[in-house]
Order: C-alpha cells, then structure tokens, then sequence
C-alpha cells in the first residue's frame, strides 16, 4: 500500500469517526468512574490539558476542576450512571450526542446533550452541556 493510500485511509470519516467514538466512549466511562485514579487516568486519556467543561449548573477548567466536577456528581447522585443514548455525530473537529443520568437499573433522572470540540489529537478541548430533562 502506498503512504499516500495510507494517509488517505487513516483520516476517513470511519477512521475518524472510530477515534471519536472511543474519545466519547472513555468521557462517558469517566463520569462513572468512582476510583480516582483510575477516573483521573481517563481524564487524561479523553480530555486535553487546557479543557474546558460548562453546562447550566456546572463548570469547570483542566484536569483537576474536571475530576473535582466528576466527584461531585457522583458524590450527588450515588449510584446513579450515566449513559451515551444516542450515536456521536462528528464532523469539523466537533460532535455531539445525548445522554441520561439515573439509576443503573431503573429510569433516567436527567437526560441532555453534549456538544465537544475536539482538540487536533481527536481528545476533548471542550464540552458544553444543555439539559434536556431534570428534577423538579
């Protein structure tokens, strides 16, 4: 195979949209995870360093606001699991995809959508949240 074949493989849309798929995937996994090193490790993994997070009742900036936003959450809602519920749509270093917060096994509680801007290694620069459903 030429490097020109190579190249030409290696940046299509299912290429791409694979690695943003497993950036998705890991962010999610994050939110669930309640070991701290491990949740750091998939901070690191999923977000870039200057990443920025906001949504209508939280924000935070780089690694550590991000695992301090994620341990609140969980400290919030224990037991609670947060699931990808649609597919990631990405085009133009951007993508979205919505989510549901709620019991593992029963209803969700919360439901909204995510918009990422992606960082050039294809990890998170930024994620604005807009919720759909909440408590009353």
């Amino acid at each position: 195979m030429s490097t020109a074949t190579a190249t030409a493989q290696a940046a299509s849309p299912a290429a791409i949209t694979g690695s943003v798929d497993t950036t998705i995937d890991t962010y999610v996994a994050t939110w669930n995870e309640t070991d701290p090193l491990r949740r750091r490790a998939g901070i690191a993994a999923a977000w870039v360093e200057a990443a920025t997070y906001r949504d209508p009742v939280m924000a935070s900036d780089g690694p550590a606001g991000i695992d301090a936003m994620l341990a609140g959450v969980q400290a919030k809602f224990p037991g609670f699991v947060l699931k990808r519920t649609s597919r990631v749509d990405a085009h133009n270093g951007t993508c979205r995809f919505t989510w549901s917060l709620g019991p593992a096994a029963g209803p969700s509680v919360v439901e909204g959508v995510d918009f990422c801007a992606l960082a050039p290694d294809g990890r998170l620069a930024s994620v604005v949240g807009f919720i759909d459903k909440a408590p009353s």
